[in-house]
């Protein structure tokens, strides 16, 4: 699914931010991520007071398979089909994922830049 046909679903949710990312794009609104497209799919995040939603529309949790064979179950859910024809629920399904990607970030305690990490020690710098 390229950019445009992204932004074409969530075009009643209002202005969305792509980025590439691991074979797939994660969707953004205000720097904060709340959906990811991977394999020609549309995830929505999700939580405790979400996914249940997402079960009664029969989606799916985003899965993959790590590099040593185990698979790895994320909290982004399949949007459902019903929802990419039609911008009102496609709306408030990605309402409902915001949600859920703001009480996640509430929950880690980021304040919405984002983590700086140390920088990695060259091999010839002396350890400390």
């Amino acid at each position: 699914m390229d950019a445009e046909a992204i932004r074409d679903v969530f075009r009643s949710f209002g202005p969305v931010q792509i980025r590439r990312m691991f074979g797939g794009k994660g969707i953004y609104q205000d720097d904060l991520m709340f959906a990811l497209e991977a394999g020609g799919e549309l995830y929505l995040k999700a939580d405790e007071d979400s996914v249940g939603v997402l079960q009664e529309a029969g989606s799916r949790p985003f899965t993959f398979e790590t590099r040593d064979g185990r698979t790895t179950l994320t909290s982004y859910w399949l949007m459902p089909e019903s929802a990419l024809d039609d911008p009102d629920e496609a709306r408030d399904f990605a309402t409902m994922a915001l949600g859920a990607a703001l009480r996640a970030r509430a929950r880690k305690g980021i304040k919405g830049a984002s983590i700086k990490r140390k920088p990695r020690k060259r091999a010839s710098e002396p350890a400390t």
